[in-house]
């Protein structure tokens, strides 16, 4: 998928209302997956993804990532993205949707396998028909 493409997606399924709203949901969003998830995991899923989007996961290789509750985690794109906490969940949920449909479901669950239990209300139960393998 292209980064264009990947944006558009965002957009559509996170219903916002610009091109510039879906690139900072999804730039906030990642910034947080790289903190929070194993550096090389992240590494790996950026392999996957368009590079101007894997950018944002890359520079933590070879380290932990911190562990933080969801709560932290939604607090943390908020702040990035500069929107309250109940967007930010919305976004983060439009482009944890887009990303399983731009990754292997292989890499989707090695990602997804990141993230305790509590996290589950942000993850895509099926892949989104909106968007295109």
């Amino acid at each position: 998928m292209k980064y264009g493409e990947f944006i558009k997606h965002v957009q559509s399924v996170g219903q916002l209302n610009s091109r510039e709203e879906a690139e900072r949901a999804t730039r906030a969003t990642l910034e947080v997956i790289r903190e929070r998830i194993v550096g090389d995991e992240a590494k790996d899923l950026a392999s996957q993804l368009p590079q101007e989007l894997g950018e944002y996961l890359r520079g933590r290789e070879g380290e932990n990532g911190q562990h933080f509750e969801l709560q932290e985690f939604i607090k943390r794109v908020s702040q990035k993205e500069g929107v309250e906490p109940t967007a930010a969940i919305a976004h983060i949920r439009s482009v944890f949707a887009v990303l399983r449909n731009a990754v292997t479901p292989g890499e989707f669950e090695d990602f997804q396998a990141n993230f305790t239990k509590d996290y589950a209300e942000l993850f895509p139960t099926s892949p989104t028909s909106e968007v295109p393998a």
